[in-house]
């Protein structure tokens, strides 16, 4: 290749990864089973067998982890009276960023009478890591769901706090097209954000639990039994408002917010139990 003696050498343009997964099911004497499935780049889906009449998914990222300017989108449909539980295969990692943040973008469909289990296990946050990542789903009449993200600032084998990581992390749940809640999550290296009482308090690692009911009295009575089981000791607190139910829960390390978090998913998943993965 030649160039002018006044071309300016362009930047090098860097491989990053895409991945695509979407899955759908159907209802096949009583059990729900799967309809349709497309993966695409690095995103995969697998589905493993249970003894459940419901079908569980699970999301996989081949690439190992995201970084600046990679880019995954999942979707799921489940279909009217179904139960699609979906999980990860493992921690997802948010690796250190020279430029872009790194998308991760999830779409949601239940349809009527139908239960969503959203159970991805942890995104951990490298130091100088940038993600930006969207859930957004849509249930009709009578569709629960229950969702959960939960977040690690580091390592904790190795001491990390990525105190410079970025997260940008959105919500928009709605039924029927109304919207039902909304939320974001913002994390801008500040310190303030990790040491303030109101916020972080110093831990590192946190998570958000979303529980969608039928109606605003079922999503107050499980509020109500859910605390009366929460850990006096732990920062872990819920409230309900209308039909949903969210659980907030912080911990100074990823293994004591599962112990925190574990107990509550076992009350709202609608199979009563979680993903073998999540015991591995």
């Amino acid at each position: 290749m030649i160039f002018s003696s006044n071309a300016k050498l362009r930047e090098p343009v860097l491989q990053r990864a895409r991945g695509i997964g979407r899955v759908a099911t159907k209802n096949v004497a009583g059990r729900t089973r799967l309809d349709t499935l497309f993966q695409e780049g690095c995103g995969k889906i697998r589905l493993p067998n249970t003894h459940s009449s419901s079908l569980e998914a699970v999301l996989i990222n081949t690439a190992g982890g995201i970084t600046g300017g990679d880019r995954l989108d999942w979707q799921a449909d489940v279909s009217e009276g179904g139960h699609l539980v979906l999980t990860t295969q493992a921690c997802e990692r948010s690796y250190r960023s020279t430029g872009d943040f790194a998308t991760v973008s999830t779409r949601l469909e239940v349809a009527a009478g139908a239960h969503l289990d959203w159970l991805p296990q942890e995104t951990i946050l490298f130091a100088g890591s940038k993600l930006d990542r969207v859930l957004e789903a849509n249930l009709a009449d009578g569709a629960t769901l229950t969702a959960i993200e939960s977040v690690i600032l580091g390592r904790d084998a190795m001491g990390e706090d990525a105190a410079d990581a970025l997260l940008h992390d959105r919500w928009r749940i709605r039924r029927n097209g109304r919207l039902l809640h909304a939320e974001a999550t913002r994390l801008e290296a500040d310190p303030a954000e990790r040491n303030a009482l109101s916020l972080l308090s110093g831990n590192r690692a946190f998570a958000t639990i979303l529980h969608i009911a039928p109606d605003a009295d079922v999503a107050e009575q499980t509020c109500m039994r859910l605390r009366t089981r929460f850990d006096p000791a732990g920062a872990i607190a819920a409230s309900a408002n209308g039909e949903r139910l969210v659980i907030r829960a912080m911990a100074p390390t990823g293994l004591a917010l599962r112990r925190l978090i574990v107990p509550v998913l076992l009350q709202l998943s609608g199979a009563g139990t979680l993903p073998r993965l999540w015991h591995l």
